[in-house]
């Protein structure tokens, strides 16, 4: 090999080294042309890259004659935005007219010497615009750029190569054809693999919103949940990355983290698709797909017909009917009374009683007739559970409130985390699966769910972290599920899923749970709360910092930073804003 084709081979490692560690897209289409010019000594080019229409479009254009011409790429000048159609739009023909088109569809290279003299293509556009700029264009080197399946994804046209003793334009040597076009095959490869990346990084990011938003459209309580979390976070997260106090010197996220933060922020509760909507959305004790406070109702009303109808009876056998009437509308009462208070129980609030549990128990006490036999017409599985208890023929007497054997749903192998789980998950698990007795789910004491439920719901910890855990992130998304899944830990390890501690959390892990706790608090379109004011809010955030839930130094940031008020101010009602003196709630100011 020559000296000077040594050298040339070596010159075109090294273009193909940079053009595979080049990341960004527009420095990319700068290179790519940048180093085609240089190898042949070319005044001018032209980068253009094949749309799924199929038009050529432009993507940078280089002169060094005239820099003012320069287009796209790290210019900041814009591209024209007149593509060149490979088809007429019309008769559908080939577009062999313009020598870029051409190359397109063909495949192949074209050397011109001079435009001027050539009569294959039309270089009316060339003309016009040499007329325009004061430019002359001369020759043309118009190289396809091929991908590793042979398909040409663009074109390089590269323009007026320099005489290197008196810079006049000259032919294209035919010597330098086949390194154009090994350079356009290497910049092909580059581009072709940063577009498989942005396809896959754009299948990805699609993918996860509409996870998010199907975990949100699941529960109308919860909707927008996951579309307003990474919202906040993002918002901290970058408070952090300015901040140059405490904890938060070294802390700064690169580009390839913030995006690793957003997606994590994205994903934190896509475990909740497999938490049924029976349970997140469970507005009354007694609801399961539907509310049985209308089976218990119906009770009431036999009880009270049962109560009318022996009253009617003893009439007719001779009582006293004034004394019988009197009876009859005090047993009415009673009942409407009893019934009152088993539907106010039913909708649940912040404490009951050990008095209100002890009526409610009372009440179940009492008893009415069946006649019809209970384990016709019911699923295969409920008449397995029912079979358990003792069969009770007809007309069988009952109890108004009932805590049946079908009502227990137990705990399979398949819902059951063994102790030494390899994701290290320290949850206290209920005995069973589900327990919808009517009295167990009545005394719940505070809210509408029972403890088997209350497990259920955060449960989707576990299987947002199981999720994750299985999915092969790249090397600069592999924090997403510690990210993700630790949203519900608190800073002295008494959360969930894993009892975690601060010290074994990540910072941005740590931003996760204040940004979860802010928008369930802040929250506006949950239809079985209240939403809270900003005030309010910060309030109970402040609490949950005084029993270590959440970390003090990001609560003291949040604060601070005034992302709490931005926050507030994109996403909250108008009349939620008020005023928050946060000063209290600073370390200075607590005292």
């Amino acid at each position: 090999m020559s000296v000077t084709g040594d050298k040339s081979f070596k010159r075109l490692i090294e273009i193909g080294l940079a053009l595979s560690q080049e990341r960004d897209h527009n420095l990319l289409m700068e290179k790519i042309l940048q180093e085609a010019k240089a190898l042949c000594n070319a005044d001018a080019g032209t980068l253009y890259l094949r749309s799924e229409d199929d038009t050529l479009r432009f993507e940078i254009m280089l002169n060094d004659s005239k820099p003012e011409l320069n287009a796209g790429g790290t210019s900041g000048n814009p591209v024209p935005t007149f593509p060149i159609r490979l088809y007429n739009e019309e008769t559908g023909e080939p577009n062999h007219k313009n020598v870029a088109s051409h190359v397109a569809l063909s495949g192949k290279t074209i050397n011109i010497p001079d435009a001027y003299e050539a009569d294959e293509f039309d270089f009316s556009g060339t003309k016009g615009f040499d007329e325009k700029y004061n430019y002359r264009s001369t020759s043309f080197l118009t190289v396809p750029l091929k991908n590793h399946s042979g398909d040409v994804i663009g074109v390089l046209q590269l323009l007026n190569a320099k005489d290197l003793d008196t810079g006049q334009p000259t032919p294209f040597n035919e010597t330098i054809q086949p390194l154009i076009e090994a350079v356009t095959s290497q910049a092909a490869v580059a581009l072709d693999n940063q577009n498989l990346i942005q396809s896959q990084k754009r299948l990805l990011d699609s993918f996860i919103s509409v996870l998010a938003g199907a975990i949100d459209a699941k529960s109308p309580y919860t909707g927008g949940h996951c579309q307003r979390v990474p919202e906040l976070a993002m918002m901290l997260a970058d408070a952090a990355s300015k901040s140059t106090e405490g904890i938060f010197v070294d802390f700064d996220l690169n580009e390839e983290q913030h995006y690793e933060m957003n997606i994590a922020a994205l994903l934190h509760d896509c475990g909740k698709v497999t938490t049924p909507e029976y349970v997140v959305d469970k507005a009354t004790k007694l609801e399961t797909i539907y509310d049985r406070i209308h089976e218990i109702r119906t009770r009431f009303e036999v009880l009270k017909r049962d109560a009318e109808i022996d009253c009617l009876k003893a009439i007719i056998a001779g009582g006293e009917e004034r004394v019988l009437r009197k009876e009859l509308a005090e047993k009415h009462r009673q009942l409407g009374e009893n019934f009152a208070f088993i539907a106010t129980a039913n909708i649940g609030g912040e404490y009951m009683s050990d008095e209100d549990i002890a009526r409610i128990e009372e009440i179940g006490n009492i008893e009415w007739v069946r006649t019809l036999d209970n384990r016709i017409g019911v699923s295969h599985e409920e008449l397995r559970r029912m079979e358990s208890a003792e069969y009770a023929p007809v007309p069988a007497l009952e109890k108004l409130l009932v805590d049946r054997p079908e009502h227990i749903i137990e705990r399979d192998a398949a819902n059951k985390t063994p102790e030494d789980n390899p994701l290290n998950f320290k949850m206290d698990e209920p005995k069973d699966l589900y327990n919808r007795g009517e009295v167990y789910n009545l005394i719940v004491r505070r809210g509408t769910l029972t403890t088997e439920e209350r497990y259920k719901i955060n449960h989707h910890m576990v299987q947002t972290v199981s999720m994750l855990d299985q999915l092969p992130f790249p090397p600069h998304l592999k924090n997403v599920p510690e990210i993700a899944g630790a949203h519900h830990e608190t800073m002295i390890g008494t959360g969930y899923p894993r009892g975690l501690k601060k010290e074994d959390m990540s910072l941005p892990a740590r931003i996760m749970a204040i940004a979860d706790i802010f928008e369930a608090l802040t929250a506006c379109d949950r239809p079985y709360k209240k939403a809270k004011t900003l005030s309010e809010s910060v309030r109970i955030l402040s609490f949950m910092k005084l029993d270590n839930h959440i970390d003090p130094d990001l609560f003291e940031l949040f604060l601070k930073s005034g992302v709490y008020l931005e926050y507030a101010e994109k996403r909250l009602m108008q009349n939620q804003i008020d005023h928050v003196e946060i000063g209290q709630y600073l370390e200075t100011g607590i005292g």
